[in-house]
């Protein structure tokens, strides 16, 4: 059994969130299937995605379990469900309404 905090760090440049357990990181999560099959390999057997949202072993960072990067990665894509997408800075239209 896991006797360390399992840490799930906001996510991160590529998308992915880091998965720590104590000072090990276990590697990059990109979805809730991927955190609970590295919880499976540290002895989590027989856990299920249910099991690993609803665990008071996981400490989250950066938003809960239901803050994942979309498929395709860009920065607006780990906004989580029913919150606005952090807004992007945009090229100004050199041939924009002063001309």
């Amino acid at each position: 059994m896991v006797e360390r905090p399992i840490i799930v760090e906001a996510p991160g440049g590529s998308g992915g969130r880091s998965v720590r357990v104590g000072d090990e990181t276990l590697g990059t999560a990109n979805s809730l299937h991927d955190l609970t099959v590295f919880l499976q390999c540290i002895g989590l057997v027989g856990w299920d995605e249910l099991d690993v949202a609803e665990s008071d072993l996981i400490e989250w960072h950066g938003g809960g379990p239901e803050v994942w990067p979309c498929q395709g990665g860009g920065p607006d894509c780990w906004a989580a469900p029913g919150e606005p997408a952090p807004l992007r800075k945009t090229r100004r239209d050199p041939f924009g309404p002063e001309h």
